[in-house]
């Protein structure tokens, strides 16, 4: 069997669940949307399914999803519903609803539901994709509770730089979102994993009823590119490892893989690993990301191809066929590797794939 596979550590998962809670100081949504960034959504719901308050998704798919899995906590649909029609659904399976736009006000007071919804209201406080405008905000509050179809309404918005610790766009949106809120008394949903790690002075009058939207961190990867006292209690859950397939030694001058993108200084020990951009390691990381060789310090050589990619053996004399190498885990930082490639962890973690995920700590 191909050795490449992701470990997942769900002791890990709920030790950033629990970070995130002791942080914040108020209730949490696991956001594992993206089949939770790639780790699985169904056991990391189902792993943390005795302490966590709630969970979110993208949509009602991955909802449904957790539904059939025996997922029984509140779950949030973050993108709403797209279309009037699956407000069945939303009544029928008990989820809780994003509102974020004037006329899903109009299809909710139009509804025949079962029971009353639980909507989390969301203004567009400077993120410029979705929510309403601030005019429109408190209006559309009073319109949902007058409908008799909502029993309680979460207000909520999204921050778009809590990850730039220098700038001041969060501050700006705080003082947005609450004149468009004016006096209404309400939970409040504003923070991300960027905002609870980075931000906690900007918080000074949240209430323990309130609610914070851990995603990243949760998986152990830090949303800033620079060192944040915070983001260092994170525990990885994913570690993404292979094997030494082949070993080539080169002589200086010699080049390695398409491209010809690495060529030996020196005569060169070169260990070809069993995975590639097709398993979602980033095609672009170059030459010298880190990598770890049977707990060695090395590095990536070359180009990334579709099923292999060539790390350095040279000072590894003990290494060779059948070598383990971790790509990012407990001791690479897939954020370190993200970053020096221009991604970022999400994309890394939301990439994998065709590598089977075996889990620990259930």
């Amino acid at each position: 069997m191909r050795p490449a596979r992701a470990l997942i550590d769900l002791e890990a998962l709920r030790h950033n669940y629990r970070l995130a809670r002791e942080i914040s100081g108020a209730k949490a949504l696991a956001v594992i949307k993206a089949d939770a960034y790639g780790h699985g959504a169904t056991r990391c719901a189902q792993a943390l399914a005795a302490e966590a308050d709630g969970f979110a998704v993208a949509c009602i798919e991955e909802a449904l999803e957790l539904r059939y899995a025996g997922i029984r906590q509140p779950i949030l649909l973050l993108e709403g519903f797209f279309e009037e029609s699956e407000l069945s659904l939303i009544d029928q399976h008990q989820l809780w609803c994003v509102v974020r736009d004037a006329w899903q006000v109009e299809a909710i007071e139009r509804a025949r539901l079962g029971r009353p919804l639980r909507v989390w209201l969301k203004v567009d406080s400077g993120m410029h994709r979705v929510g309403l405008h601030p005019a429109e905000y408190r209006d559309a509050h009073a319109r949902l509770l007058a409908s008799g179809k909502v029993d309680r309404v979460v207000l909520m918005s999204h921050f778009s730089r809590a990850d730039e610790p220098d700038s001041p766009r969060s501050a700006e949106q705080l003082a947005l979102f609450n004149e468009a809120r004016g006096d209404l008394q309400a939970e409040v949903s504003l923070r991300n994993s960027p905002a609870i790690l980075g931000w906690p002075g900007l918080f000074k009058d949240q209430q323990a009823s309130d609610w914070v939207r851990p995603g990243i961190m949760l998986y152990g990867a830090t949303p800033f590119e620079q060192d944040q006292e915070q983001a260092a209690r994170l525990r990885p859950v994913m570690t993404l490892e292979s094997k030494i397939i082949s070993v080539r030694e080169l002589p200086a001058g010699e080049p390695v893989g398409y491209g010809a993108r690495f060529v030996a200084e020196r005569p060169t020990r070169v260990g070809v690993v069993a995975m590639g951009y097709a398993d979602g390691y980033p095609r672009h990381a170059e030459t010298g990301t880190p990598v770890m060789v049977d707990g060695h310090a090395s590095r990536l050589i070359g180009r990334v191809s579709m099923d292999m990619l060539t790390v350095d053996l040279t000072d590894l004399p003990g290494a060779g066929l059948g070598s383990r190498v971790e790509l990012w885990g407990r001791n690479v930082s897939a954020s370190a590797v993200a970053y020096g490639c221009g991604s970022i962890p999400y994309q890394l973690f939301c990439n994998v794939k065709r590598v089977p995920r075996l889990y620990s700590g259930a």
